[in-house]
């Protein structure tokens, strides 16, 4: 591996860093705050600029999140989708990779605070932490319905999901067994409709003839939605397509069903209890707590209002990007929070922060809407491109390039596409693992 140099960053004495030239040290300095697709896209795109860069995550590696699902959905492995961010940014000489937490922003001087208690000057920040896990106020559920922002979530979903068949399997009391073949997936936005069919299709083919006492094609899946459709952010169309799509694999899904509590034994709707051993969560997300030590206006759910450029307003050297980011198109719609969002406002921050350097006048973003895509089962998936809505395989066939495509790295390209066709000929998934529980949860990453 190349080296990168420290000449970029400045911290307290506890921190050794080599010695800088003179003239690096007159170069402007980023901190980049989040290594997933606004941070990292943002680095790159500073390669050739006259910037210290410093980029600072709580992971050692940029995680493609589009795929998490099937990590925990066992049909993948975690480093088919992830990649060491220091080797992706080794050959740039101008930047400086940290794995440390970010605990605050401290504005009036200019200096991001690490959980250490060191500090790193900044000239500009750009704040890309994302978002975790949100309950909607009962922060109870989490350890009873894990989300998926992470490998170690991804993990523990699959964990969860095998061993309720393994258990299931020595079950003598035929309730109990039913309800370890239950499992409850809350949201259905596209992770928990992407959840819900891997499961049903685990239980229909991957693990149809492998169990001696149960018949795993009897799990029953159960897709929870409080809207009165799947998909919000797709045509209805679609919602109603991948909906059908959902019954045909087996999965019940029930629209306008808002939870109202979740416990060892399963979920609550009102009055209605359904016995469940699994529940999993894809219902909604949180700011990263960073937003509120910026002391500036956030929206209901603790994202950051930024202006047209990305920035603060009023602060023209703080940049938010991705999830972490409330911002609005030239329409005045809402972005969403989504890699393609994430990835075009890293390389717009970085070409507004070269302009700034210049002297010169910072522009608006413009996000250029290239379609929505979600994956619903084997050959099936739904997708909005331009106006022009897909279904069925060429959906399928249109997601999976897509997503190979843009996967870091040429080795975790050509992996997944062989695990895919592997899968796709013999109907078996490749990581069927069930992995040690952890003593306690990990909280999930802050870079978007």
């Amino acid at each position: 591996m190349g080296r990168v140099v420290a000449e970029s960053v400045e911290l307290s004495p506890s921190v050794p860093a080599e010695p800088a030239s003179d003239d690096s040290l007159l170069k402007p300095r980023v901190v980049i705050v989040g290594g997933g697709f606004g941070g990292l896209y943002a680095a790159k795109a500073l390669k050739d600029q006259p910037v210290r860069v410093t980029l600072v995550d709580r992971r050692n590696h940029h995680l493609f999140q589009p795929l998490l699902y099937q990590v925990a959905s066992a049909a993948l492995s975690p480093a088919d989708i992830a990649s060491p961010i220091r080797a992706i940014l080794r050959k740039q000489v101008n930047t400086t990779v940290l794995l440390a937490e970010v605990t605050a922003i401290d504005v009036p001087a200019r200096e991001v605070v690490l959980d250490d208690g060191s500090r790193l000057p900044y000239d500009y920040v750009i704040l890309a932490a994302g978002t975790s896990h949100a309950y909607f106020g009962h922060d109870e559920w989490e350890p009873l319905a894990p989300g998926l922002k992470s490998l170690e979530d991804a993990l523990e979903i699959r964990r969860r999901v095998l061993r309720a068949f393994e258990e299931a399997e020595r079950e003598p009391d035929p309730a109990e067994r039913e309800a370890l073949l239950t499992f409850v997936v809350v949201g259905g936005g596209p992770t928990g409709v992407e959840l819900a069919g891997s499961i049903a299709e685990i239980s229909r083919f991957t693990l149809a003839r492998d169990f001696d006492h149960i018949d795993p094609t009897k799990a029953q899946v159960i897709l929870l939605e409080g809207a009165d459709r799947l998909l919000l952010t797709f045509p209805e169309k679609l919602g109603k397509k991948a909906a059908g799509y959902l019954k045909r694999l087996g999965v019940r899904v029930r629209t306008g069903a808002m939870v109202t509590g979740i416990d060892p034994q399963g979920v609550l709707l009102g009055e209605e209890r359904i016995p469940a051993r699994t529940v999993l969560w894809a219902a909604g997300v949180r700011a990263s707590p960073l937003a509120r030590t910026l002391g500036v206006d956030l929206d209901r759910a603790g994202r950051v209002v930024i202006g047209p450029d990305l920035s603060v307003p009023g602060r023209p050297e703080i940049f938010v990007i991705g999830d972490l980011a409330a911002g609005k198109d030239h329409r005045g719609k809402l972005l969403p929070g989504t890699a393609p969002v994430a990835i075009q406002q890293g390389h717009w921050v970085a070409s507004n922060i070269a302009r700034a350097v210049k002297g010169e006048p910072t522009v608006p973003f413009r996000y250029k809407d290239r379609g929505n895509m979600a994956t619903v089962g084997r050959n099936v998936a739904v997708a909005d491109i331009k106006g022009l809505k897909l279904t069925g395989f060429v959906a399928w066939l249109a997601w999976a390039v897509v997503h190979v495509f843009n996967l870091i790295g040429y080795k975790n390209r050509v992996l997944v596409t062989l695990q895919w066709i592997w899968a796709y000929v013999t109907f078996q998934r490749g990581a069927r693992l069930i992995t040690e529980e952890p003593d306690t949860r990990v909280a999930p990453p802050t870079s978007s």
